[in-house]
Parts: C-alpha cells; sequence; structure tokens
C-alpha cells in the first residue's frame, strides 16, 4: 500500500472509531440495565481503537459529525435498539477497512476480531419493549393503511362533502381501532408467549388510531375533497415509508420489497374503492 493510501485508511479508521465511541457513549447514556453496561464496554473499546490508530498517525482528528448526528437523532426518535442497529453497518464497514490495512499494521487483525465481537454483542443485547411488539403495530398500522385509506377514497367519490367524509372517516376508524385492539388481546392471550395481551392490545389500537388521525386530518382541514384526498394518500406514503424504514433496520427485512408490498396494497384497495364510491353514487344517486 502507498504511503499516502495507507495514512488515509488509517485516518478514516480513526475518525470512524472515535465518531462510534461518541455514538455509542451517547447511547449509553440514555440506555439501562444490561443494555447501558454493554454499550459503555464498547464505547471504551471503540476509544482504545482511536488510540492505537492515533499512535500510527500521530494527529488528532474530528469525528463524522453529520453521521454522529444523524444517528443519535434516529435513536432518540426511534429508540436505543434502532440506533444500535443502525451502528451494526458502521462496524461492517470498519471490518472492511481493516481487511485493507491488517497486511501493513499487523494490529489491525485484533481490532477486526473486536469489531467482530461487537457485532455479535450488539445482535445479542437489546431488549425493548417496543421490539417484542412490533408486529402489534404491524397489525395496527397496515390495517389502519388499507382499510382507511380504502374507505376514505371510497367515500370521497360518495359524499364529495370533506366534513362528512372526515366524520365517517372517524368514526369508522376508531371503531376498526377498537375491533383491532379486542382481537389483538384474545389473539396474543391464546399464543400463550411473553407478550402481554393488554399491551398487545394498546399497541394494535394506538398504532391504529394514531394512523385514523393523521390520515383524516386533511378532510378536517380542507374543503376540497380530491385535493383532501391526495394529502392523505401522500400521507399514507410517508407512514409506509417511515416504518418500513424502521421495520428493515430492527428486523432486518428488504427494505424496498417491504415499502413496495405496502404501497400496493394499501394503493390498490384505495384504487378499487374510490370506482365503488363512484359507481355507488352514480347508481344509487347520492346527493349530498
Amino acid at each position: 500500500m502507498q504511503s499516502t493510501e495507507k495514512k488515509r485508511r488509517l485516518l478514516q479508521a480513526q475518525r470512524l472509531e472515535l465518531t462510534e465511541h461518541i455514538l455509542y457513549r451517547k447511547l449509553a447514556s440514555f440506555a439501562q440495565g444490561k443494555n447501558k453496561r454493554v454499550l459503555q464496554e464498547i464505547a471504551e473499546m471503540e476509544h482504545h481503537h482511536y488510540d492505537f490508530f492515533k499512535q500510527l498517525t500521530k494527529q488528532d482528528v474530528q469525528p463524522f459529525r453529520l453521521k454522529l448526528f444523524f444517528y443519535y437523532i434516529l435513536s432518540r426518535i426511534f429508540g436505543v435498539t434502532f440506533g444500535v442497529k443502525l451502528m451494526e453497518h458502521e462496524e461492517k464497514a470498519a471490518q472492511e477497512l481493516y481487511k485493507h490495512i491488517i497486511h501493513d499494521v499487523p494490529h489491525a487483525k485484533d481490532l477486526l476480531e473486536d469489531e467482530e465481537k461487537h457485532e455479535r454483542q450488539i445482535i445479542d443485547m437489546l431488549r425493548e419493549t417496543k421490539l417484542e411488539y412490533i408486529s402489534s403495530i404491524v397489525l395496527g398500522l397496515n390495517d389502519a393503511l388499507v382499510e382507511l385509506t380504502g374507505a376514505l377514497a371510497g367515500l370521497t367519490f360518495a359524499f364529495q362533502k370533506t366534513s362528512l367524509i372526515a366524520v365517517a372517516g372517524i368514526v369508522t376508524g376508531l371503531a376498526a381501532s377498537l375491533s383491532m385492539a379486542a382481537s389483538e388481546y384474545l389473539s396474543t392471550k391464546a399464543e400463550h408467549n411473553r407478550r402481554k395481551p393488554v399491551t398487545a392490545a394498546l399497541y394494535t389500537g394506538v398504532a391504529y388510531l394514531c394512523t385514523v388521525i393523521v390520515l383524516v386530518l386533511p378532510f378536517l382541514l380542507l374543503e376540497q375533497a380530491l385535493v383532501a384526498l391526495a394529502i392523505t394518500l401522500g400521507l399514507g406514503l410517508v407512514i409506509i415509508f417511515l416504518f418500513t424504514f424502521y421495520s428493515a433496520v430492527t428486523r432486518h427485512e428488504n427494505f424496498w420489497h417491504k415499502f413496495m408490498e405496502m404501497a400496493l396494497i394499501s394503493f390498490g384497495v384505495a384504487g378499487f374503492s374510490f370506482v365503488v364510491g363512484m359507481l355507488l353514487r352514480t347508481l344509487v344517486g347520492v346527493e349530498v
């Protein structure tokens, strides 16, 4: 490896280790119990790695501040588990970097083994309540997105009055959220696993109700029904994107496959319901 290229990679590794050290330390500051101890241990090891590279480069470096800020904010919003799962990608990046410099820096082999150990620790360490009940959240979101986007699309052409559509959507959504919560309670109770039926029901019902509020809001604020529907569909797409991203990171799912699947189902049902509403308005002669 040429000296300039070697120096560049050593500095990159040094910055990466410093960034990881700071982020793990920040995550540990609001983690609890075992999670807190493991994160503190990993943060300390990352600092040792940083010191090793500093001895080689003879330079001080700055962390990747944008990456640090981005990961920290996401961790605060979506939880420590989400932040740590994101950091798994950084651990893999560090492993690839060490493989490039291992011939010139023999001790990098030990660091590579540390990084692999970190990854195993990260995979096994975290147990957050929201992850244990993620299937309940998925159930609430999926059903609300599919059912309510379809219902609002059908109501839009059938009634064409935003206030009436909003009232019908809220009533439908509230009844459906209670129904889904009750179904999840009974389903979880029959499973006899670690999940608590009442908690699972709350996650499903709240996820459903929050989605209902977001989707109905444009009809409460606007008078043009088609414009409100377009915004509702856009908000639905944003919800699908955000939750699919969260699920893909924490459960190692294929993001684009899951995103396209949920989007196609929701928009397919909405399109079908819109056509049904149009036909019913024409056949029944509804005038509002």
